[in-house]
């Protein structure tokens, strides 16, 4: 149902606005992914961060299915089981798990700051790298000089306040392996959804993350408690800011690069630092009003270099 009304929203349209569009549901996927700490906020969870990585894949896994039964029931017949591009889908599903519980181990050991700088930070420069070395596409000099200001930003904005004096080194390499890991998703996403629905793809790549991810959280946390107010939080992440974002994401992959996808996804942390403003209360410092003028100039210019290159 939601791939018919993706279609809808992008038929007819030329490649530039198609492009256009694309970019536009990026940003619109990375506003849902940033209320994740604004809803965490309200009812801050129980549960230990592993397990509301794992959680949250297995409830937007729930969520696809049903999609697709509505959608199209052949996709269930064991030939068209056997068409899915297999390998990709566990390459992208093995980088959805590492980056849940990757990001969550690093943002322990370096705190929320530092942590969410390198993760988010790191993504877009290993999403260029890949592009180079995969794709043998080098993206244009705006697309770098965009991006490397964009995360400047991103790092005001998230640091501008800590006060934390030392960083683990254990801590730095998890949140830069969470990066890498976003980053090669994006990338195998991209080839898969280009000959394949993304709604399917998806689908299959989150059940196999999160059949990966919930024994990984069982032997770093052991048994999960759960309570009320956590049941309403992984209902959120795993059905708003996961499962209907990241089939957005997909959707938009058939549009713009990879690369530039992940960057755009930066429109993450400028949607939480909104947030925290408008609903929780919280008021930034000057670095944080910089960084966000200094985030949405580097996205700006990777619009820019988008459009350039289909011209």
């Amino acid at each position: 149902m939601l791939d018919i009304c993706i279609d809808r929203f992008n038929h007819d349209s030329g490649m530039n606005n198609k492009s256009l569009r694309g970019m536009a549901m990026v940003v619109f996927a990375a506003m849902l992914w940033g209320t994740t700490g604004t809803a965490q906020s309200f009812a801050p969870p129980q549960l230990s961060s592993y397990w509301v990585g794992a959680l949250r894949l297995l409830v937007a896994a729930v969520f696809f299915w049903p999609l697709l039964w509505i959608q199209d029931r052949s996709i269930f017949t064991g030939a068209l089981m056997r068409q899915l591009p297999w390998r990709g889908i566990g390459l992208a599903a093995v980088c959805m798990c590492v980056y849940n519980l990757a990001f969550f181990a690093g943002v322990r050991d370096t705190g929320v700051a530092v942590g969410t700088a390198l993760a988010l930070g790191s993504g877009p420069v290993w999403a260029g790298l890949l592009q180079v070395v995969i794709n043998r596409q080098l993206p244009k000099r705006v697309w770098w000089v965009g991006t490397g200001i964009a995360v400047a930003g991103v790092v005001a904005m998230v640091t501008g306040n800590s006060e934390r004096a030392s960083v683990s080194w254990t801590g730095v390499l998890m949140c830069l392996m969470a990066g890498l890991s976003y980053a090669t998703y994006a990338i195998a996403n991209q080839h898969m959804v280009s000959n394949a629905s993304p709604s399917t793809v998806t689908a299959t790549v989150f059940t196999m993350a999160a059949l990966m991810a919930i024994p990984g959280a069982s032997m770093l946390s052991g048994r999960p408690d759960i309570h009320t107010g956590d049941v309403a939080i992984v209902l959120w992440l795993g059905v708003v800011s996961t499962g209907i974002a990241y089939l957005i994401f997909s959707h938009a992959l058939r549009h713009v690069s990879a690369a530039t996808g992940v960057v755009l996804a930066l429109a993450e942390p400028v949607t939480a630092f909104a947030l925290a403003i408008l609903v929780v209360g919280e008021q930034p410092g000057i670095s944080g009003g910089l960084g966000l003028a200094t985030v949405l100039l580097g996205l700006w210019l990777v619009v820019r270099s988008e459009m350039l290159s289909i011209k």
